[in-house]
């Protein structure tokens, strides 16, 4: 079995083994290629095994990820999925971490081990530096996390903090941190592990197929993510190319990529027919995707292409909506999770989506990944330690 790195471009091949991150002719992103056939069929048999990397909702597709027999692993994945009111949810705030960057990162970290590196590092907006705190603190590594300050939730910080990892709040927003920490793994030789690090894509594809393989492999009409740095867009293209190429799946559903109105660049160009590149200064409610200049646009852009799919945008009073809706499901969600739902709303009212389409939102990070999201005062109702009083609110008196 052969695998190795390929330019998104120029198609330019690299060997796996090697450090690197884009194309050293012309700067593009790099993916993950292999020339051996897969049978779906392993993927469903090991579901139920008990060895450890099978019960890992990554590693069990490892054929189609990065063909180990040892794998850095908590074990991630095996995510639930969800049906209310006619519509699906894939809850990856049920991964090890609370979030779905556990999938890629997994084998980020277990690529690092096998290339022998000794640090890792990310920017991030606080899913990411949690996740990587851990793997990183599972396979023995020292981990470097570059954060936005005063940006970050204090639920993702502290995770961050307890897995011990070094953070370094940096005096600005994601994209100038994200700039940050690629000059700093260049000069100091420090593995990368954000999303241009294309292993971690390998691992996010898994959303996708663990979706199909929950639904017997028969494939929604429908897929809605969040969209914020784009790894998940990218990884989704990939995935469901890969998966109709093989035979896995009949036909290719349509991914539906949402923005936050205040972080919207992909929406801007996807409304321009993708002529050019936006880049805007993010500001959100919703933390994890308060991104402004997203490094897998280029992937992206074909992932949407690839699948006839739809770029949206919501406000943050449309998300906040969605996620009380979800929170009142009894599923609950971190705001950014929300967008899927507000962005099945607004497609749906404008005619985009239509009654009886299969329709799966993925919900990318736990409802305690940004407590303060949760606060409801008007909710929280102070009483005497008597029966009247607890009579008195009952009654709504």
């Amino acid at each position: 079995m052969s695998e190795w790195l390929q330019c998104i471009a120029n198609k330019h091949r690299f060997p796996i083994d090697e450090i690197r991150y884009t194309c050293d002719h012309d700067g593009d992103l790099l993916e993950v290629e292999r020339d051996h056939l897969i049978d779906r069929n392993s993927f469903d048999d090991r579901s139920t095994s008990h060895a450890p990397i099978d019960q890992s909702g990554v590693w069990r597709f490892r054929e189609g990820v990065l063909n180990v027999d040892r794998a850095i692993t908590h074990p991630e994945g095996g995510t639930r999925l969800y049906e209310r009111n006619g519509i699906f949810f894939k809850h990856e705030g049920e991964n090890p971490t609370g979030s779905f960057k556990d999938r890629g990162m997994t084998v980020a970290v277990t690529q690092a081990v096998r290339l022998k590196a000794t640090a890792v590092a990310c920017a991030s907006t606080g899913n990411t530096s949690s996740s990587l705190a851990a793997y990183a603190a599972q396979a023995g590594l020292k981990a470097i996390v570059f954060v936005p300050a005063g940006k970050i939730s204090s639920g993702k910080l502290a995770q961050t903090l307890a897995y011990g990892a070094t953070c370094l709040a940096i005096r600005g927003d994601f994209d100038a941190a994200m700039r940050l920490v690629r000059e700093a793994c260049a000069r100091f030789n420090i593995y990368l592990v954000n999303s241009i690090n294309p292993f971690r894509i390998e691992g996010q594809k898994t959303i996708v197929w663990e979706i199909l393989q929950d639904l017997q492999w028969d494939a929604p009409d429908w897929i809605v993510v969040p969209a914020g740095n784009l790894g998940n867009t990218s990884a989704f293209g990939k995935a469901l190319r890969e998966a109709h190429k093989r035979g896995w799946i009949a036909r290719v559903p349509r991914l539906a990529s949402i923005q936050a109105c205040g972080a919207n660049p992909f929406y801007r160009s996807f409304s321009e027919g993708f002529a050019t590149r936006h880049t805007v200064t993010a500001e959100t409610i919703a933390t994890a995707i308060r991104i402004g200049d997203p490094v897998s646009h280029d992937k992206a852009v074909a992932a949407i292409r690839d699948t006839n799919g739809i770029v949206e945008e919501v406000t943050d009073d449309e998300l906040m909506s969605a996620k009380r809706t979800i929170d009142g499901m009894g599923i609950g969600c971190e705001p950014a999770s929300a967008t899927t739902l507000a962005g099945v709303q607004k497609l749906r009212a404008k005619g985009v989506m239509k009654d009886g389409e299969r329709i799966v939102c993925v919900l990318t990070g736990h409802i305690l990944k940004d407590p303060e999201a949760n606060f409801r005062a008007e909710k929280v109702l102070e009483i005497d330690a008597t029966l009247d009083a607890v009579e008195q609110r009952l009654m709504g008196s």
